[in-house]
């Protein structure tokens, strides 16, 4: 099967696409304004723009889960990794509520300065993810498609919310705080349980991520739209 093509027809189910600078709604969300690419003066409200995110994010955690799943099925059953998986993602060094209630005392800005530092956390792993997913031997589809579409859409997101920050807080991205992953080396080991491990280990990270990621943004989108704590 083309993986270009798997990636296509899961993109298919995305609910919303970014295009230049805009969050872009696909067709099959008709009551939702659309910007067409090249548009002049389009303007999304930051409501929209909330909405699409959301429903961006969730998705990509969906597609996180299922590889996770799949690869846990296929490479790690019987391999003791998930003890060995706790608390050892590139990620930890950010400091993130781990709860929805810690979540809800953090300052707007504070939150969405996190989400935007967790997303470009992840744009190195996503790239050579995808590399080293293409170069194992007999790599499921299953597995390739979706490293593939998630790299994609965590772009997207990260972009959406650029746009978004821009609109609220400009100033947030001259404050934000790095993580830096150096997890390549592992993922290229002969030894073939410590290479598996090092797949595990971040797939078991972006799984844990995007579902911090996609429950911050509901939060925000009840505080900054709703005005509520939901």
């Amino acid at each position: 099967m083309d993986n270009r093509g798997s990636s296509l027809k899961g993109g298919s189910l995305l609910l919303l696409l970014l295009v230049g600078s805009n969050l872009v709604v696909s067709k099959s969300v008709p009551s939702l304004s659309i910007c067409h690419y090249g548009a002049v003066n389009c303007q999304v409200s930051l409501g929209d723009l909330f909405e699409r995110a959301v429903i961006l994010s969730h998705y990509i955690h969906n597609l996180s889960a299922e590889m996770f799943a799949e690869f846990d099925k296929r490479y790690a059953q019987g391999r003791g990794f998930i003890t060995k998986a706790i608390n050892s993602c590139h990620t930890s060094s950010l400091s993130t509520p781990e709860d929805k209630e810690q979540a809800q005392q953090i300052r707007q800005e504070d939150l969405l300065s996190v989400i935007l530092s967790m997303l470009r956390a992840w744009n190195v792993p996503l790239y050579h993810l995808v590399m080293e997913v293409r170069g194992m031997q007999e790599a499921p589809d299953a597995i390739l498609s979706r490293a593939i579409e998630i790299e994609e859409q965590n772009k997207r997101l990260l972009e959406g919310m650029e746009k978004i920050v821009g609109q609220v807080h400009p100033g947030i991205r001259e404050n934000e705080i790095y993580s830096v992953w150096s997890g390549l080396p592992s993922l290229q080991m002969d030894d073939e349980d410590a290479r598996l491990f090092a797949f595990y280990n971040l797939l078991h990270c972006l799984r844990r991520d995007s579902h911090k990621i996609d429950n911050y943004l509901k939060l925000l989108k009840c505080r900054m739209i709703y005005d509520s704590k939901c």
